[in-house]
């Protein structure tokens, strides 16, 4: 099992200079390196898939690859001796960082999805760098000993638990600061409850009205922390498009509001690694929609999807729910919101009608509720309630059983 610990550093001034100059000699190397991509990749293609008979092609040159950009580290500290006060794996894992990049330009990653083309890095763009291997103890007491940098003061504010081991450090530039993501692992895996043994199962729907609703008929209310942010944010927004660029007040208002967004996720991130903290402590089987959350930030709802941040829940609640040895199944979310379930029967609904009525059956509940209970039953393959109902009178209420 493998987890990330991140720490706040406090580094000395002279330590703050060192971690700028690594950076940006290894930006300056990153966008060679993508740029000997580049020149090769334009060199050597073609613009058809087919070629005449007699052509004249220029001197193929060989193609650079990650080993060949690698076993060119050691001309590079000879011709630029500077370079030398970089930890070697660090450069490594530059290069490793523009292999990466590039093979997902080109053949995607292992679901076949192509990424954008690379670009160039940017002062101040190449924000981390990476310590592939440490030391057996690097931590004693809040003092982090790494590679060739030295040691480096951070707040422990949690251990690292017993039985894992440091496997590798990033340096971050952040907007307030500089962290250190610690990766750690541990050979043993968690026993994963079988299905069939949960005794406490609960389906969730995502919503914008509330942050999700429940099975059971709970829920949870939505933050909206981006939005209650906004009026902050236009304001230093506005400060930072009226400064002049390149001056020192410019570059103060663009930290404050690194600084304003920084809050915002932070905060949203808390809201929802407690959330499903209180989702796991009380159940070992969540379902929750499997959700197309790129094609839902391209709607009108995109800045309401974002802000609630879906996609990071669902990540931090899968991840946790697997260190845990619980387990979270993510089901088709088409028709959920119109079938009933209580008959099975499809029940169409615009989406202003907030409540489930069914005609069939005569059930009524909340229609998110209702569609929690549907991810719930696809989630476990068979109704969580199995009784059968039949009318005999209509119900009085919102999210009553129809009496027997």
């Amino acid at each position: 099992m493998i987890s990330a610990y991140q720490y706040r550093l406090r580094l000395t001034k002279k330590q703050e200079t060192e971690v700028e100059r690594w950076l940006d000699m290894l930006r300056h190397q990153y966008n060679y390196l993508l740029a000997e991509r580049f020149s090769w990749y334009e060199q050597n293609r073609c613009s058809i898939n087919s070629c005449p008979l007699v052509c004249h092609l220029p001197e193929l040159k060989n193609n650079p690859d990650y080993f060949s950009q690698q076993n060119s580290l050691p001309q590079l500290k000879k011709d630029r001796p500077w370079y030398k006060v970089v930890q070697s794996q660090v450069l490594q894992n530059c290069v490793k960082r523009v292999d990466l990049a590039f093979k997902r330009f080109l053949k995607g990653d292992s679901n076949g999805k192509r990424s954008g083309k690379p670009r160039f890095k940017g002062k101040n763009r190449y924000k981390s760098f990476t310590f592939p291997s440490l030391s057996k103890n690097p931590i004693n007491g809040n003092i982090l000993t790494l590679p060739k940098f030295g040691k480096v003061r951070m707040i422990y504010h949690r251990p690292i638990p017993e039985g894992f081991k440091v496997k590798t450090a990033t340096i971050t530039r952040k907007a307030d600061g500089y962290y250190v993501t610690l990766s750690i692992q541990d050979d043993t895996v968690p026993e994963i409850v079988p299905v069939d043994s949960v005794t406490s199962s609960v389906g969730i729907d995502m919503g914008l009205k509330s942050f999700l609703i429940k099975s059971d008929g709970s829920e949870v209310p939505i933050p909206q922390y981006y939005r209650k942010a906004q009026k902050r944010l236009k304001k230093i927004q506005k400060a930072v498009s009226r400064s002049k660029k390149g001056s020192n007040n410019r570059k103060k208002v663009v930290n404050k509001l690194g600084k304003a967004h920084k809050k915002v996720a932070d905060t949203r991130k808390d809201f929802h690694f407690k959330t499903a903290k209180e989702l796991l402590g009380n159940h070992d089987l969540i379902a929750h929609e499997k959700l197309n959350i790129k094609g839902l930030a391209k709607s009108k709802m995109a800045k309401s999807v974002l802000d609630a941040g879906w996609g990071q829940f669902l990540s931090i609640l899968s991840n946790k729910a697997e260190n845990a040895g619980l387990v979270t199944v993510a089901v088709n979310p088409r028709n959920t919101s119109q079938n009933c379930s209580n008959c099975g029967a499809k029940v169409p609904k615009k989406l202003k009608d907030r409540i489930h009525s069914c005609p069939h059956c005569g059930y009524v509940a909340d229609r998110d509720v209702n569609a929690a209970i549907n991810i719930l039953n696809l989630a476990v393959g068979h109704p969580v309630t199995s009784k059968a109902y039949r009318v005999t009178e209509p119900l009085g209420g919102v999210g009553k059983k129809p009496t027997l």
